[in-house]
């Protein structure tokens, strides 16, 4: 009778520890993944659910996909591995919290998004999906819905941490945006969109290697489940010197099931990939990534812990305007960066052999954690 009583105490007791919950639901996203993942692939291969790579802006992109035989891999792959996610944190978060409210509804409304965009690509004959202007207008309602019911939660609950702005290296320093009327508010929404759209498409860009964005994902994605289970311990914060966010720390469960469902996603995007994520996947864990940093209010170290999203987004961004200002000449070999060392062995100027993608995609994940354990080493620089 002894036992019974500890044994279902201690089964209540631990499912309140938030570490416990951070682990099984990582375990559960890989999980979920994995056993999706082989049917999800098959029916996609079934209906011909591939990407057109003579859609490319690049004629040598497309030239260079269809010599790896990219043309036969299904793509799509980012809804499996979405609805894994989400499936874990609704599983093992708690689900009376807004911070995870509102990331799973701003994740499922940038889905949705990504697969109007990737169901157009497919479907429609000479379609390159959703055009530029449109798709901007579904991220940003989806993203300006979520900024503005946060915005109302922290005026109404009194928690102006929520929309100030803390710099990295100085102590107690802060901006805070909340405190500053309608207009604080209004700039608060504005940057706040500017990381959310800016990393959904940031990872978008950098999902063109086999494993490239799922192991970046998962990196970045443990490095700011850290911030968030710190940020949301008043303990932890005030040795620190750290902003305290009520709460946080639940966030770190949805950061687990992020990264056990990157996992899952990996075991098939692995090179040589079975399957492609698209927009579907890189557009919504890309916003999830920036909502994790708003949360544990790590917006200013972001470009940091996603050193690699953004070295591929600045590339292509300055390629594109380069191009355009001189009348077609390239500031870079190939843009995002990613494919110059791949097909040319140069960022500025072409090398005699080109890095293999496997190459490519592992150096980068190196960059990547030496960028998350900087960024982590932040957390006593203050």
């Amino acid at each position: 009778m002894l036992y019974g009583v500890m044994f279902e105490w201690l089964e209540i007791r631990i499912f309140g520890y938030i570490s416990f919950r951070v682990a099984m639901a990582a375990l559960t996203g890989f999980a979920l993944a994995v056993w999706w993942g082989r049917p999800a692939i098959a029916w996609l291969n079934s209906h011909r659910v591939r990407e057109d790579v003579s859609k490319s802006d690049s004629a040598e992109l497309a030239i260079a996909a269809a010599e790896a035989g990219k043309h036969t891999t299904p793509t799509m792959g980012g809804s499996f591995l979405v609805v894994a996610m989400l499936g874990a944190c609704l599983l093992w978060a708690r689900l009376d919290v807004v911070h995870v409210v509102l990331g799973v509804i701003l994740v499922a409304g940038l889905a949705a998004v990504g697969f109007v965009d990737d169901f157009k690509k497919l479907t429609i004959p000479g379609c390159k999906g959703l055009t530029p202007r449109a798709k901007m207008i579904g991220l940003s309602a989806v993203t300006l819905g979520v900024l503005g019911a946060v915005s109302w939660y922290a005026h109404t609950s009194g928690r102006w941490t929520l929309l100030a702005l803390y710099p990295p290296f100085l102590k107690d320093a802060s901006v805070p945006l909340g405190t500053w009327g309608l207009i604080g508010i209004a700039a608060f929404i504005a940057f706040e969109w500017l990381v959310v759209v800016g990393s959904a498409n940031a990872v978008n860009i950098t999902d063109g290697m086999d494993g490239l964005a799922a192991g970046l994902l998962i990196i970045s994605g443990g490095a700011l489940a850290i911030f968030c289970y710190v940020t949301g311990r008043i303990d932890w914060t005030q040795y620190l010197n750290l902003p305290h966010v009520r709460h946080a720390s639940e966030m770190a469960v949805m950061g687990g099931a992020l990264g056990g469902a990157c996992m899952g996603f990996l075991w098939y995007n692995a090179y040589p990939a079975q399957v492609f994520m698209g927009d579907s996947g890189s557009l919504p864990l890309g916003g999830m990534l920036a909502w994790m940093a708003l949360v544990s209010k790590q917006e200013l170290v972001l470009p940091l812990i996603g050193c690699v999203f953004v070295m591929d987004l600045a590339t292509s961004g300055l390629q594109t305007v380069w191009y355009k200002r001189t009348g077609g000449t390239r500031l870079f070999t190939l843009a995002p960066i990613h494919h110059g060392l791949e097909r040319y062995g140069g960022v500025f100027k072409r090398r005699d052999a080109g890095w293999h993608e496997v190459q490519v995609v592992i150096r980068f994940w190196i960059i990547a954690a030496m960028g998350a354990l900087a960024s982590l080493a932040l957390l006593k620089v203050r």
